[in-house]
């Protein structure tokens, strides 16, 4: 007699700050009809003022899509969930530097504090792979060359520092538990659903409404840029086929100067220099420069950044233009 195996089960993806810029991108890729077609996600999203329900419209009515609204910090739901989860990929955190900068205290409880309680309850719960998203300004500045992920950590923003302790907190559960820990290091991320208070965003709103532009200090900090389906596409080879205990670098490949980037935005909405921009003081503590090397995450796992800079910001102002009623309401809200 013939037995027929019953097809596996999707994978039950836990994804936590999936209403945000990146954590939604990359629930709608891994549900979206070019997905791996294998996976369920349940987001987990405090919806704070960067969280934006509208951002999983897209995916709200897919079988395997289930929201929940609430807090990192709280170890009883946090428990809840990872008993019901195979995998976690973990965004949720505070990440704007100048808001650190004015007041570290919600970082420190966000990224430190919600990152153990995540962290904790995946060992506790036998989670099978979970996959911390970090950024490159872990390593602190760097004049010339690029950061291997062996470089020590060197924060200098009270952000970058609650990034690398949770990093680090991460890291120890995988050295004193065996629990399968994957961390990610981006460079600086752009794309449509961008929360209009990073730098891209800001500029082409800011330009779109005949509004100056802020140029900190002499404009010369220098950032590499990464497109958000380059960076969702690096993560899910972390999670697929990365090792446990390590690191890997995520860049796109195109480094700029501030001043750069603000002149090819002035010259992708139609404004001028004299008229549109503004020279303010520079940042408390800026990092000069970040470059990652990413040739870890190269040759082990095949990744390669596929969108064209200029390609990639073309689409980026195009669909700000053509989005205020999403943007609009958030700058307002903000009052950015």
């Amino acid at each position: 007699m013939t037995t027929l195996s019953s097809p596996a089960r999707p994978a039950r993806i836990l994804v936590t700050g999936g209403a945000g810029f990146i954590g939604s991108h990359y629930v709608r890729s891994l549900l979206g009809p070019q997905g791996p077609g294998d996976v369920a996600i349940t987001v987990l999203d405090k919806l704070t003022y960067a969280g934006n329900p509208a951002n999983l419209d897209e995916v709200r009515d897919h079988p395997g899509f289930a929201f929940v609204q609430g807090d990192i910090c709280d170890p009883a739901l946090v428990a809840k969930l990872m008993a019901e989860h195979d995998e976690v990929v973990h965004f949720a955190a505070e990440s704007h530097v100048d808001r650190s900068i004015d007041g570290g205290a919600e970082f420190v409880r966000t990224n430190v504090v919600g990152t153990h309680t995540l962290i904790d309850a995946a060992h506790r719960a036998g989670i099978r792979t979970f996959v911390h998203i970090s950024t490159d300004e872990v390593y602190g500045s760097i004049d010339e060359g690029s950061w291997p992920e062996t470089h020590p950590l060197q924060p200098n923003s009270p952000y970058s520092s609650a990034k690398a302790s949770s990093d680090l907190i991460a890291l120890s559960y995988h050295r004193t538990h065996g629990l399968d820990v994957r961390v990610t290091r981006c460079s600086n991320n752009y794309g449509h659903h961008h929360f209009p208070e990073k730098v891209i965003p800001l500029f082409i709103t800011n330009l779109l409404d005949g509004r100056k532009v802020p140029l900190y200090g002499d404009g010369g900090n220098v950032r590499d840029w990464l497109h958000i389906d380059d960076h969702v596409q690096g993560i899910d080879l972390v999670r697929t086929k990365g090792r446990p205990g390590e690191v890997y670098n995520i860049g796109g490949g195109t480094e700029l100067s501030n001043k750069e980037l603000t002149g090819l935005l002035l010259e992708a909405c139609g404004a001028d220099w004299d008229t549109s921009v503004e020279y303010v003081a520079d940042r408390k503590g800026h990092d000069r420069r970040y470059s990652v090397d990413c040739t870890k995450i190269r040759t082990e796992l095949g990744y390669e950044p596929r969108k064209d800079f200029a390609a990639g910001l073309a689409e980026t102002v195009a669909w700000y233009r053509g989005n205020r009623d999403w943007w609009e309401p958030l700058k307002e809200r903000a009052a950015l």
